[in-house]
């Protein structure tokens, strides 16, 4: 069995702050290593249930925060910031689940800590065949094209909730609650990781009634943008079509291919993001 994570850091209990996640503050290092137990927490109830083989994208800023030496179980480290796709990149059909750890909410959403999608700089909002989404709902699109389940969410509770539409019945191991964009009230971190392990195991346990993600196809993301030159500069993608002066949609039947073209359009909106 085979278990592929994708992993962030703003979901971490404890971390609130962007300089408590970036490589430049002074106490990166310390969340830095609260954010590796969680993902090896998530190992650990997988491996309790049976499963064997684990990769694990580094999806968070630069991609490189894990110490490969410490992840357990001889899991596989994909790290690095050059990835076609992205937060996803390495998952394929071999693998039997996906788990999201330390994942944040939406930009437009419910009060998150930390929240954003994408580019916070650049990104006001993002809706998924209608439906606000965050990161999470985003990358649900490369699991449904891959026809890989996704089982388990970690981060908090607005998270949690978020991803629900598009994938009905995943586990959530909810290790804070928000109180606002820089507010949470968080577990111990060793309780933290008792959740996410009790999680994982349940989730993988439970893989015979997982589903694909909810996603009908062709499937439209609409994309809100700060300010008008955002959402011009995006139409020079194939693909893009101006909704309103802040407001893209970008539509597809092939999963993949879509969220290629909006991990394009961030990339490129990065160049004059303020």
């Amino acid at each position: 069995m085979r278990i592929y994570i994708s992993s962030d850091m703003e979901g971490t209990a404890g971390v609130v702050d962007w300089e408590q996640c970036r490589p430049s503050g002074s106490e990166y290092g310390h969340y830095r290593e609260l954010l590796l137990q969680e993902v090896n927490a998530a190992i650990e109830g997988a491996a309790a249930a049976g499963a064997r083989e684990f990769l694990v994208n580094d999806s968070h800023s630069a991609m490189s925060n894990l110490r490969p030496d410490r992840l357990v179980h001889r899991a596989r480290y994909l790290s690095g910031r050059h990835k076609p796709l992205y937060m996803m990149q390495g998952l394929d059909g071999s693998f039997d689940a996906v788990f999201f750890v330390s994942y944040h909410g939406s930009m437009s959403g419910a009060p998150a800590t930390l929240s954003h999608t994408y580019n916070p700089r650049a990104i006001a909002e993002v809706r998924l065949n209608g439906v606000p989404s965050g990161e999470a709902g985003i990358n649900a699109l490369v699991a449904l094209g891959r026809r890989v389940p996704i089982v388990l969410i970690t981060g908090d509770d607005v998270t949690a909730a978020q991803i629900e539409p598009f994938c009905p019945g995943i586990r959530a191991a909810v290790v804070k609650s928000s109180v606002s964009r820089f507010a949470a009230d968080s577990l111990h971190p060793e309780q933290a990781r008792e959740v996410i392990t009790q999680a994982a195991d349940a989730a993988v346990r439970g893989l015979a009634e997982a589903r694909l993600p909810a996603i009908t196809l062709p499937a439209t993301l609409t994309v809100r943008f700060r300010n008008a030159d955002l959402a011009e500069m995006t139409t020079w993608l194939n693909g893009v079509d101006r909704e309103d002066e802040l407001t893209v949609t970008l539509r597809d039947d092939d999963p993949v291919r879509l969220y290629r073209t909006f991990v394009t359009l961030v990339l490129l909106t990065r160049g004059i993001a303020e």
